[in-house]
């Protein structure tokens, strides 16, 4: 490369006093589009969609040294939210807790579609090209977006808790291993379970349709908030089948990710992320 970052310090205050100031303008680019032509969306395949997962891989391959390093702080963020509801009673919440991160997975790779796009653009990126979504003049959307589902995430969390009790609640169970029995032996478990898993449901796919494509769409193009979530929300009706492949891979990547303990976050993440990126290639035109 023929630049360098220079002092760590400097050049993160540097970063984030721009971040500031795109935030300032965010109602200025809630406000509409720039652009005046919609953009276009394609009908893809599912061939498609693993096309876009083999490019997430290549890009992993090429920049894994870096996402890895970025992306340690998944597990750990993870583990120590674990450890939390292990220690505050709140062991109803560990599952709901874990399955949060389809909901801000998608705010948490914002950084990995900009190092794909770098890469696109450039045939090379580093770590420190993720923290270009900082100097975007895009970034208060992508902010606020970030934001919306953070909220989401939230309410999930209350409905989660309000499920529990309502079933086997409200006192917290006594230890983990009560808790385990009571899930798979009673009716109010079970129901905890079937319900809960519906709901989920319902989350993610609102979630996977307001923000498939948004976030890379603001990154790449001068639209406006409004325009990157109804974009998502067109690609996902126009496309049904493969996006639904897409969920699919997306919580199978995270199951993986949670049952390694965590750890495989780090690696699950990074090519989800990037795949991403390459699925909004293919499918918005």
């Amino acid at each position: 490369m023929s630049g360098t970052i220079g002092n760590p310090l400097s050049w993160s205050a540097e970063r984030l006093f721009g971040a500031g100031a795109h935030l300032a303008q965010a109602t200025e680019i809630l406000g509409g589009d720039r652009d005046e032509a919609r953009p276009r969306v394609r009908r893809i395949g599912s061939a498609d969609v693993f096309g876009a997962l083999r490019q997430g891989l290549a890009d992993f391959a090429a920049l894994r040294t870096d996402v890895v390093f970025l992306c340690l702080v998944y597990p750990v963020i993870g583990a120590a939210l674990v450890w939390l509801a292990l220690n505050r009673d709140l062991l109803p919440l560990v599952f709901p807790l874990m399955s949060g991160f389809a909901l801000i997975g998608p705010v948490a790779a914002v950084g990995l579609y900009e190092m794909s796009r770098k890469r696109e653009e450039t045939g090379q990126a580093v770590w420190a090209d993720a923290f270009g979504v900082l100097a975007s003049p895009r970034f208060g959307a992508i902010f606020i977006l970030g934001l919306a589902l953070f909220g989401l995430f939230l309410v999930w969390m209350v409905v989660a808790g309000g499920l529990y009790a309502a079933t086997l609640g409200p006192e917290p169970p006594v230890s983990a291993a009560a808790f385990l029995r009571d899930v798979t032996t009673t009716d109010p478990g079970q129901t905890m379970v079937f319900v809960g898993v519906l709901v989920g449901l319902g989350f993610a796919a609102l979630v996977l349709m307001v923000s498939l494509v948004s976030f890379p769409l603001l990154l790449d193009r001068d639209v406006g908030l409004p325009v990157a979530v109804v974009t998502s929300i067109r690609v996902a009706r126009k496309n049904p089948g493969p996006v639904a492949l897409w969920g699919l891979i997306v919580v199978a990547g995270l199951a993986v990710g949670v049952v390694t303990a965590l750890l495989g976050l780090a690696i699950v993440l990074p090519v989800l992320g990037h795949a991403t990126w390459h699925f909004y290639r293919r499918a918005v035109g």
